[in-house]
């Protein structure tokens, strides 16, 4: 089970691959609901009849994704019939459909250092502000980002704070370390 902030509850899954998009999802947010394996899909095709249970689908005011999980070079045949039907179910619903076959280098090593601070803190000193403000007037790298508070020791949990929430930006592709570009968010 994976405990996603964006909802407060945890999700299951079943393999390190669909573990991982919980938590870019969780990353991404702006979802209402997350339910792993919504339903049975029962389908016919050239071979005969078939039958696909989808991985995810991400709920959303604006936008639903039927999502299935599996890395690339393991897709088959039967798997590429599987999605296909998945893929018309979804847009007979409204829904967006993708399968997610891995992730860009490093991309996932960034979001895994960033989520360690994905859950609710305060900030008694102000030192969100003081790194939003920072942040505003240039770009920095992560160290002389966090030098710039009052309390640089403690101001790094904030900023990855801050990163989580994507209110500032760092390129993910790159490795994550004080030496890592630290920019307002949106201007990545």
């Amino acid at each position: 089970m994976e405990c996603l902030v964006s909802t407060g509850r945890q999700h299951g899954f079943e393999s390190l691959a669909e573990r991982w998009l919980l938590l870019v999802l969780d990353f991404v947010g702006g979802f209402d609901e997350v339910l792993a394996q919504p339903f049975r899909l029962r389908f016919t095709w050239s071979e005969g009849k078939g039958a696909h249970i989808p991985d995810f689908l991400v709920l959303a005011a604006d936008a639903s994704w039927l999502l299935n999980v599996r890395p690339a070079g393991l897709i088959e045949e039967e798997d590429e019939v599987r999605f296909a039907a998945a893929a018309q179910a979804a847009a007979a619903a409204g829904w967006r459909y993708a399968v997610v076959t891995g992730w860009r280098g490093r991309v996932l090593a960034g979001i895994d250092a960033l989520s360690v601070r994905r859950r609710p803190m305060t900030d008694p000193l102000g030192l969100e502000r003081q790194l939003l403000s920072a942040a505003r007037r240039c770009p920095w790298q992560f160290g002389e980002l966090v030098d710039q508070t009052r309390v640089p020791a403690v101001a790094r949990t904030h900023a990855v704070r801050l990163l989580w929430q994507r209110r500032l930006a760092v390129d993910l592709t790159q490795p994550f370390g004080d030496g890592t570009w630290v920019y307002p968010a949106g201007t990545v």
